[in-house]
């Protein structure tokens, strides 16, 4: 399905600033300038530059127009509606260590389809509350076939525009269903140690997964929030 107007200049757009022709607080080309660029209405502009803003990667500064946002924001696990904005529920977060391919849990291995001994990618990041202290602690597994298409999940810094929109462009494949699956245990020694919580603790866990329109898998993340830091809102219409 060929992109709208105002999905291309979104998707150029955010390709010039994963590209680094943009960087963290930099200014992006105005209305007026793109209007002209791709010979269309400056309020199929605003639309794109919307797009992004949801995204979480362009925020507008008052007579100034658009930038580059300084500090990116990421989604616990879970929640990736159609539609739903990726800034909606977002926060600063994180990374941990370095991506690495490792051999993943037994369930992460089940969803992922993986043959036994198998390695995924695994990226790690650490969603802050308002005080900046550890909220959830999200791991991101890929599958192979995936991480060797977009080789940039494997780098340790974050990817600007974002997986989903990244893994699409390399490999050509999105997100068709979502699945998500909540349960509460006992914290591990490293989750407490990364959540700064004492043990024992309860978590909440929510192991979300993603499959194209072939029912193949894209990604399993797996989130866990202490009990004391958990709430989950659920707004929905009554008629």
């Amino acid at each position: 399905m060929s992109l709208l107007k105002y999905e291309q200049i979104a998707e150029d757009l955010r390709t010039r600033i994963a590209g680094g022709e943009f960087g963290p607080g930099e200014l992006l080309p105005s209305g007026r300038d793109l209007a002209e660029q791709w010979d269309v209405s400056r309020a199929t502009v605003v639309k794109a530059y919307d797009v992004l803003r949801n995204d979480g990667l362009v925020i507008a500064r008052q007579g100034a127009g658009f930038t580059v946002v300084e500090t990116p924001v990421a989604r616990p696990a879970g929640g990736r509606r159609a539609g739903s904005a990726r800034v909606s529920g977002g926060a600063p977060f994180r990374r941990l260590g370095v991506p690495d391919r490792i051999v993943p849990p037994e369930h992460v291995r089940d969803v992922l389809g993986l043959r036994a001994g198998e390695t995924a990618l695994r990226r790690a990041r650490l969603v802050l509350l308002d005080d900046g202290a550890p909220g959830t602690l999200v791991t991101a597994w890929f599958p192979p076939d995936i991480a060797d298409a977009a080789p940039r999940l494997a780098m340790a810094g974050p990817i600007a525009e974002g997986t989903t929109h990244y893994v699409r462009r390399e490999s050509g494949r999105s997100p068709f269903e979502g699945v998500d699956v909540k349960w509460v245990r006992l914290a591990t020694g490293e989750e407490a140690r990364l959540l700064e919580v004492d043990q024992p603790v309860a978590v909440a866990v929510v192991l979300h997964m993603a499959y194209d329109q072939d029912r193949c898998p894209l990604v399993c993340e797996e989130g866990v929030t202490a009990s004391h830091a958990f709430e989950e809102t659920d707004r929905y219409p009554m008629r």
